[in-house]
């Protein structure tokens, strides 16, 4: 450990969310002075924790940096109870070298921008179909819209019949971040989706269609079918990553906007704003967590002159990241033209960087989209049903997102 390091250790510096979901006041200082320091997490771990962009990019793209390593017994967990690293040893995000690689490749033809396109239309369907028939009343954008819409399109793309929907969202629900499901109550919704996808594959071999789930099927690694343990886990992170984590993208966004009500209007008054807005959204909000821990197995020199050790387990902090002034000026802006223009802001990372870029963010992108266009066109001119002050947070500091957002939709 570097004497930098060794001088953060005896006083580390924890960072409370600041109000709105906003970062904590003391970032900017962090990333002046301290940008790579431990940090205790939810789990009571200690890690160290990257706030620099230029050091979490190059942290994410080091070849040193394992997520494979971090399944293994007595690693760091960032939360409490059931983590991927547990539950999903062998898929994709838990993956590294070849066996990544093949994964990846099955998955990448399956999540490009032409699928994407592709799936628009029902998109802006399922987003209509929730929020005309509530139009001129009060609903809450997190349980009414957000997570409905987003649980809806991810079972679209999965191939999930309609009428599993709702046990689909039940079992789903219970590992979210807001959610005040037990311990136990989490287990047995994680095995009955385990029942629930050998089912669907079952189902799905015995009659092939054109779905996702039957082109897993189909897929190869090495010359052979993956077996259903494989596509198993796969759907379950295909699951809860298109889930909660577009869920929490439009309730934050949303919330944001109404916070800033001049950008809502100005969305109104010009639909080519929307796609930059959504960039704005993804740098200033997204992707509502910290990201993924990452194991070091070799000695790393940074970008900020920070050495970190071999075996060292460090946070590359993609939401820090993004607000970091190295890379945008005035992080704390929010400014839906930011990414406008002939010149757009540098890249965030609200969907990581390097071997485990996101493969889903043309779909996130689309569905964020598609969100707001609904939400503009049902509701010019929305306000919020409470004071925004008022507004519950989860009380998850790495995965912070509000737990209700009641608004009227005039």
């Amino acid at each position: 450990m570097s004497a930098e390091l060794e001088a953060a250790a005896d006083n580390p510096l924890e960072l409370p969310p600041g109000p709105h979901g906003t970062p904590s006041p003391a970032l900017p200082e962090r990333q002046r002075t301290c940008p790579v320091a431990p940090m205790t997490v939810p789990s009571g771990a200690s890690i160290l924790t990257a706030v620099q962009y230029h050091d979490v990019r190059a942290l994410l793209a080091s070849e040193h940096s394992s997520r494979e390593r971090l399944c293994t017994p007595g690693m760091p967990r960032l939360a409490k109870g059931m983590s991927f690293e547990d539950v999903a040893k062998g898929v994709l995000m838990n993956l590294d070298g070849a066996a990544h690689a093949g994964q990846r490749g099955i998955l990448k033809g399956l999540f490009t921008e032409q699928a994407a396109e592709q799936l628009r239309p029902a998109c802006a369907d399922i987003a209509h179909d929730l929020l005309d028939p509530v139009r001129g009343s009060e609903v809450d954008i997190v349980t009414g819209y957000a997570l409905p819409l987003s649980s809806h399109v991810i079972c679209q793309v999965l191939g999930v019949p309609p009428a599993d929907y709702p046990r689909f969202h039940q079992w789903s629900s219970a590992f979210l971040t807001v959610s005040a499901a037990s311990a136990e109550t989490r287990a047995e919704s994680y095995a009955a989706f385990q029942a629930y996808a050998a089912s669907l594959i079952a189902t799905h071999r015995s009659e092939p269609g054109s779905e996702l789930i039957d082109d897993l099927i189909r897929a190869e690694l090495d010359g052979r079918p993956l077996g259903d343990d494989v596509l198993i886990n796969l759907l379950i992170m295909l699951m809860i990553a298109g889930h909660e984590t577009t869920a929490m993208m439009i309730s934050r966004g949303v919330l944001r906007l109404l916070l800033h009500p001049e950008q809502y209007q100005a969305l109104v008054n010009d639909r080519q704003l929307i796609a930059p807005a959504v960039e704005e959204i993804l740098r200033f909000d997204g992707p509502g967590s910290s990201g993924l821990l990452r194991y070091l197995t070799a000695q790393v020199e940074l970008p900020s002159g920070t050495t970190v050790g071999a075996e060292t387990a460090v946070l590359p902090h993609l939401w820090y990241a993004n607000h970091c002034p190295h890379a945008f000026p005035e992080p704390g802006r929010f400014d839906i033209r930011r990414y406008a223009g002939d010149t757009p802001a540098r890249p965030h990372l609200a969907f990581g960087h390097g071997r485990h870029f996101c493969l889903g963010r043309a779909l996130g992108r689309m569905v964020l989209q598609e969100a707001l266009r609904a939400l503009i066109l049902v509701a010019p001119n929305i306000r919020p049903a409470v004071a925004l002050d008022d507004i519950p947070w989860s009380g998850d500091a790495l995965n912070q997102q509000p737990i209700r957002l009641p608004v009227v939709l005039t």
